[in-house]
């Protein structure tokens, strides 16, 4: 590891808990705190900032829940954290927060004939853009200061003003924070907390667009949970498809798949549509003819939320060299929703065209352009028009769709951490939109929303009460299939079986596994009569490799032989579909599984001598080919470990040779001991970080040199030796 390589680990470490404290500052409730975020890396900036806002303006409190009386109103689309770009004309933050509050108050909720009401907390602000003050005059860079000074009275006097019962956090580049500290020492000392990032000094210039999508290369990690390859089952969740929108080219129901070998239980991920990850384009140093002038007009509308403005125009700025006629369409409709605003128009016509904006979005969204921005736009829209009418016909609809866009959002880096929170908030609007339909009166939106909740439900699960959130899968899927039959739509139907198949196999992982891995199969063998190998060979393979998943389950609890030797059948014939060629992730996955299956039914005690050598041999074959494939694979993830494959392996090759039966000639003995020996090699050098694996690892080396020597002699050892490193010598001596 590089000097550099280090410097950037210990700033990720260091950012990563700065960002943990931030956040938990602002979470924690207290009223009138004065926060200083210090940032010099713009693009660092301005990811943390981005995050903390979708991880805190629409906490899964604030979710829309039928009133308990009539007169309430809904706080659904008031954020809990506001951000604004600071003004340079006129660099006065508390007048920008205040001219906030004024055109968007609280709410008020809890009225009653009775009762007035309370006013929905008032949120907290993060300002931006103090650094674009180095290159405005001398004399706005004073204004901002004295107005800092001026600002003291707003933090220690009890006053009136709304701001006092508001949080600020001020984000400033590190000189800033010196010319603050000098020339407005009274507003350094009603400071609450300061919050350092480390990173490199950017040129402001670079920052014109707020937020970005940050696909810079030199992002630091800000601590978000990996995905684990022990748990990867995705199902696809479903948005509405009505008559007069875009069809989906991903509409169904897309079914998981469950997978094992020796070392783990691994749960395969199916496809979806892909996140967004490919690098932006760089925006150009002057804007095509006229869009700056459109920015700047969206930028002063006063009936709209700053937060939705802010996004949408993110959204334009980052695309619009490629995408110009489609990325300013947004832009119209905003306008006209000003527009509207203005002219004092219903609830209804105001629902009607944030529904739109929010549709627009949706449908980026669909074809594959899943980014934090475009998702937070749909969301703040279709809240919005919640807000406006909460009686539309839609609602169902809208709910089903902001439960997935949340879905998603838990699935959008870098989002991972706050996972949970994002999963029970999608739950939380498909309960509500189940309590506002029947399956009598909404057959198809219920079924969808039921799977839907079975989904969350699975993803939940890796989170907490993995048996509890898998049972409540079950439930939701098993009424999604109360309604959705296959006579309505076979694949839909099929696809859901394969889901409820998936949420049975994970709970037979935590209790009654007999019963539920039986359960697993059925429903996987109900879904496998819906799908025409001519027709969707993909999903075919894919069912038949989770059915021998399962029967590899099974096998270790009753019938080993049978369930076993069923697992092989259809591994083998899901690879008449999962092919090198088609899928060869895929291909590679089942492989590793078809090698795992035949190992243990090797060492079955009632297997023959001649049959053990025959199913060792189909091992090793199995395995080297998902090797093979796994390694043509460079930069795709695998949804099985690797690492335990080499083990695996090798230890397929050991046992062939200390198999009494095995009767070659001393150099085929010690080919099959060499590949063991690399094999395991191979696996420990990707395992310094795993102690307990590296110290499994290592005793497999251990074993492998000790079977050269009783099988070829002090040469077979000296041989072995000369393979392994030199700094692991003196410890494998001292065992042999």
């Amino acid at each position: 590891m590089s000097v550099n390589d280090t410097a950037q680990n210990d700033n990720s470490t260091w950012n990563r808990q700065v960002y943990h404290r931030l956040k938990l500052a602002l979470s924690i409730g207290l009223r009138r705190q004065l926060f200083l975020a210090v940032c010099d890396d713009l693009h660092l900036r301005n990811q943390v900032a981005t995050r903390l806002h979708s991880t805190l303006a629409y906490p899964i409190g604030q979710v829309l829940s039928q009133p308990s009386n009539a007169q309430e109103n809904s706080t659904l689309a008031y954020p809990r954290l506001v951000t604004l770009r600071l003004n340079l004309n006129d660099p006065n933050p508390i007048l920008q927060i205040n001219q906030w509050l004024a055109n968007y108050p609280p709410p008020i909720v809890g009225a009653s004939k009775d009762t007035p009401g309370r006013p929905f907390p008032v949120p907290a602000f993060q300002i931006v853009g103090v650094e674009h003050l180095t290159k405005q005059p001398v004399a706005t860079q004073r204004l901002f200061l004295q107005h800092l000074r001026l600002s003291e009275q707003y933090f220690s006097v009890q006053e009136s003003s709304r701001f006092l019962e508001s949080n600020l956090l001020l984000w400033i580049p590190r000189p800033w924070l010196s010319a603050i500290k000098q020339s407005a020492p009274q507003f350094w000392r009603c400071r609450t907390g300061v919050f350092v990032f480390a990173g490199e000094p950017t040129p402001a210039t670079q920052n014109s667009g707020y937020p970005e999508r940050f696909s810079n290369p030199r992002s630091l990690d800000l601590g978000y949970i990996e995905q684990s390859i022990l748990d990867e089952s995705v199902t696809q969740k479903e948005l509405r498809n009505t008559s007069n929108e875009l069809k989906l080219k991903n509409n169904s129901d897309f079914p998981a798949e469950t997978q094992g070998n020796s070392v783990h239980k691994t749960q395969e991920s199916a496809s979806t549509a892909d996140l967004l990850k490919a690098a932006p384009q760089q925006q150009e140093s002057t804007n095509r003819s006229g869009s700056g002038n459109n920015n700047q007009s969206l930028s002063s509308l006063s009936h709209i939320s700053s937060e939705l403005t802010e996004l949408i125009i993110a959204t334009i700025n980052t695309n619009i060299a490629e995408h110009t006629e489609d990325y300013l369409q947004p832009q119209q409709i905003l306008l006209e929703i000003e527009e509207l605003h203005q002219k004092q128009v219903s609830g209804e016509v105001l629902a009607e065209a944030y529904h739109s904006l929010g549709t627009l979005y949706r449908l980026r969204i669909e074809q594959g352009h899943s980014t934090l921005e475009n998702l937070m736009v749909a969301i703040i829209a279709y809240q919005e028009a919640i807000s406006y009418n909460e009686t539309s016909p839609q609602l169902p609809d809208i709910l089903n769709d902001l439960g997935t866009l949340y879905w998603m959002l838990y699935r959008t880096p870098p989002n991972s951490e706050e996972g949970q929170t994002y999963i029970e908030q999608a739950i939380e609007f498909y309960q509500l939109a189940l309590k506002m339909i029947s399956p009598q009166t909404h057959l198809e939106t219920y079924a969808r929303v039921q799977n839907n909740l079975g989904t969350a439900y699975g993803d939940l699960a890796r989170f907490s009460h993995p048996s509890e959130n898998w049972q409540q899968a079950i439930l939701a899927y098993s009424e999604a299939l109360s309604y959705r039959t296959a006579d309505m739509d076979s694949l839909k139907y099929a696809a859901c079986q394969n889901n409820l198949g998936t949420a049975y196999w994970h709970l037979g992982q935590y209790n009654q596994p007999i019963v539920h891995l039986k359960k697993a199969i059925a429903a996987y063998n109900e879904a496998l009569i819906h799908y025409n190998p001519e027709q969707e060979p993909l999903k075919y393979g894919m069912i038949q490799n989770n059915i021998g998943t399962a029967c590899w389950n099974l096998a270790q609890y009753e019938q080993p032989a049978q369930n076993l030797q069923l697992a092989i059948d259809v591994y083998t014939e899901a690879l008449k579909y999962r092919t090198p060629a088609n899928v060869p992730s895929a291909c590679a996955a089942t492989q590793n599984n078809l090698g795992t299956a035949y190992w243990h039914l090797a060492n079955l005690s009632q297997t023959t001598k001649e049959a053990r050598q025959k199913y060792l041999q189909l091992c090793i074959s199995a395995y080297e080919e998902a090797i093979a494939l796994a390694h043509s694979l460079s930069g795709i993830p695998l949804s099985f470990d690797l690492l335990a494959s080499y083990n695996n392996l090798g230890l397929a090759h050991y046992q062939l040779v200390i198999d009494k039966s095995f009767n070659d000639d001393k150099a085929t003995r010690s080919q099959h001991l060499e590949v063991a020996l690399d094999n395991h090699l191979q696996a420990l050098n990707g395992l310094s970080k795993q102690p307990e694996a590296y110290q499994t690892t290592f005793n497999y080396i251990v074993k492998t040199i000790r079977a050269f020597h009783n099988e070829l002699g002090i040469q077979g050892q000296n041989l072995a030796l000369s393979k392994v490193p030199s700094q692991l010598l003196p410890e494998i001596l001292s065992k042999l």
